[in-house]
């Protein structure tokens, strides 16, 4: 006999003495536990199908023991931008050994009630007498915002290849945060303004590509950029 049985949102085909790993449970070790969301159960040649889960069918099995999946490795890249972000990551699991299925008869788990506590009593207070209006008070006059600083619109400088999210924001807290200002600065200087952010960054056409920029001549810095490779000629 088989069942195929819907355990921490998914679906195993299981038999009996058989060990299954699933995703975390919360029931302790060397505990049973049961699931009542049995979906289908094949005895020979007599298979029942649930709609969706089979009336009175259970699986029981026992936890075993808790422990972790082998490690994935989750990697993520963004072309010409610099961006590279590596993550590892491993499942929690429970090892369970199936004991029994069941299929008709079984008695579902009732759910454990929520107590509630019960709320304090409160008397009712005998109602204040009115207060007499008081007289309305004037409003303050309110006080004038400080006057901003006139500040020039900064541009998007990733839209320069070989610039990524961190370089143009080291770039901003600089000074350099329009296409002109950064046409203006010398690659040699603009090297020295991102030392502290990590990776080898050739910024020799960075300049000429904020000219562009700057000019609005998209087109034109498009076509050279398909040619550029993270801001290398």
């Amino acid at each position: 006999m088989y069942a195929i049985v819907e355990i921490a949102g998914h679906q195993f085909k299981v038999e009996k003495d058989q060990k299954v790993f699933v995703n975390r449970l919360s029931t302790e070790e060397g505990k049973k536990v049961s699931f009542d969301n049995v979906l289908l159960i094949g005895d020979g040649n007599k298979t029942t199908l649930g709609a969706p889960a089979i009336d009175g069918a259970q699986v029981s099995a026992k936890v075993l023991k808790h422990l972790k999946g082998d490690k994935v490795i989750v990697f993520k890249k963004k072309r010409r931008k610099g961006y590279r972000v590596k993550n590892g990551h491993r499942q929690s699991l429970t090892e369970i050994v199936i004991e029994s299925i069941v299929a008709s008869g079984a008695k579902k788990a009732a759910p454990k009630k929520e107590t509630k506590k019960a709320e304090p009593k409160v008397e009712a207070k005998a109602a204040a007498p009115k207060a007499e209006k008081a007289a309305p008070k004037k409003a303050a006059p309110k006080a004038k915002p400080a006057a901003k600083k006139a500040t020039g619109k900064a541009n998007d400088l990733k839209k320069i290849e070989g610039i990524g999210p961190k370089i143009a924001s080291t770039l901003v807290e600089a000074g350099v945060a329009t296409f002109a200002e950064l046409a203006k600065t010398k690659p040699a200087k603009i090297s020295e303004i991102i030392a502290g952010v990590r990776g080898n960054h050739v910024t020799d056409t960075w300049p000429k590509q904020a000219k562009l920029a700057a000019d609005g001549k998209w087109d034109e810095l498009k076509k050279w950029q398909d040619e550029l490779d993270g801001g290398k000629a």
